[in-house]
C-alpha cells in the first residue's frame, strides 16, 4: 500500500513539478549543514596548528638559547683554571725577578722577567676587560711608568737591577689579581670581547715592532697572545658555535691556525705583517659574526668591563 506522501510525490512527478518532501531535509541543505561547520572547524584547526607550531618553534629556540648559554657558561668555567695558571706563572716569575734583582743577578732577573711575561700574555683575553685598573698597573704601555715595561727598560735597556720598588709593586698587583680569580664572574660576553680585542692588538699595535721592543720579546708576546686566543675560543665558544654554524666555527679555527703559522718564524722582521693584519681582521669579523649565533652582543674593539 502506497502511503499518502508517496502518492503526492508520484502526482508531482507526473505533473513535472519539483519534488519536495516536507519530512526530509533537502540535499543541498544537508550538504551545507554538514560541510559548513566542517570548513569552519578546519580553519580553526589550522589556526590552532599554526599557533602550536609557532609556540613549539619559540620554545625550541628558547631551549636552544638556554642550552647555548649553559654551554658557554660551562666553557667559561673550564677556562678559569687556565687563567689561574697563567697569572700564577706570571706571579712566580715576578717573585723570582724580585729575588734575582735583589741579588744583583742581571741575567737571572732577565730570565725571570721573560717567564713572568709569558704567563701574563697568555692571560690577556681576560685582563683588560675584567680588571682594567690592575691591568694598567701591571702592563701599562706605551706609557711604561710602572709594571712590566718600567722594569723592562731598566733590565734590558739600562742593564740595571735597580728595580726593587717596581718589582715589589708588580708582585703585589699580580698577587692581588691571583687571589681574586677564583671568585670573579667570568662572563662569556666579556671573554668574547677580550678575545676580539686581543686579536686586534696582535694584528695592529704589536705588528709594528711590538710591545716589548727593548727586551726583543715582541714575537713571543704575539705567540703567547695567540695561544691564549686559541685556548679561550676552543674551550668556551667552539662547541656551541659548531652546533649552530659549523662553517663559521671552521673559519674561526682556520684563522687562528693561520695566525699561529705567521708568527712561527725565527724573528719579528721575518713576520709577514700584511698577512698578519689581514688574518687578524678576518678573525675579528668571524668572531663578531659568531656573537649573534651564540646569543651574545657584537664585540667591539674597545676594552669594556664585564
Amino acid at each position: 500500500m502506497i502511503g499518502h506522501d508517496n502518492v503526492e510525490t508520484e502526482k508531482m512527478r507526473q505533473s513535472g513539478a519539483p519534488v519536495t518532501n516536507p519530512h526530509r531535509t533537502p540535499t543541498i541543505v544537508r550538504l551545507a549543514a554538514c560541510h559548513e561547520p566542517s570548513w569552519r572547524m578546519s580553519g580553526l584547526t589550522m589556526h590552532k596548528m599554526r599557533v602550536a607550531t609557532c609556540l613549539a618553534l619559540l620554545a625550541a629556540l628558547a631551549g636552544a638559547r638556554a642550552a647555548s648559554a649553559g654551554a658557554l657558561d660551562e666553557g667559561a668555567e673550564r677556562y678559569r683554571p687556565y687563567l689561574i695558571e697563567g697569572v700564577g706563572s706570571a706571579l712566580a716569575g715576578a717573585r723570582a725577578l724580585r729575588e734575582r734583582a735583589d741579588a744583583a743577578d742581571l741575567a737571572g732577573a732577565k730570565k725571570a722577567w721573560l717567564s713572568a711575561r709569558a704567563g701574563w700574555e697568555r692571560s690577556e683575553v681576560f685582563t683588560a676587560g675584567f680588571v682594567p685598573e690592575l691591568d694598567a698597573q701591571i702592563d701599562a704601555w706605551p706609557n711604561a711608568d710602572s709594571g712590566f715595561h718600567a722594569i723592562e727598560a731598566k733590565l734590558f735597556g739600562a742593564g740595571s737591577t735597580d728595580v726593587r720598588a717596581d718589582a715589589a709593586a708588580l708582585v703585589e698587583h699580580l698577587n692581588d689579581l691571583h687571589g681574586k680569580l677564583g671568585d670573579i664572574e667570568l662572563t662569556p660576553q666579556g671573554l668574547l670581547d677580550g678575545t676580539v680585542r686581543l686579536a686586534y692588538e696582535v694584528g695592529e699595535s704589536k705588528a709594528d715592532g711590538g710591545e716589548s721592543r727593548i727586551s726583543g720579546t715582541s714575537l713571543d708576546d704575539m705567540r703567547n697572545n695567540i695561544a691564549g686566543i686559541d685556548f679561550a675560543y676552543h674551550t668556551i665558544f667552539a662547541g656551541a658555535l659548531n652546533t649552530v654554524d659549523g662553517k663559521l666555527d671552521e673559519m674561526v679555527t682556520d684563522r687562528i691556525g693561520q695566525l699561529k703559522a705567521i708568527v712561527a718564524t725565527s724573528d719579528l722582521p721575518h713576520v709577514n705583517i700584511a698577512d698578519l693584519r689581514q688574518t687578524s681582521e678576518e678573525l675579528i669579523v668571524a668572531l663578531q659574526s659568531a656573537s649573534a649565533k651564540l646569543g651574545l652582543q657584537r664585540p667591539t674593539l674597545e676594552a669594556q668591563v664585564r
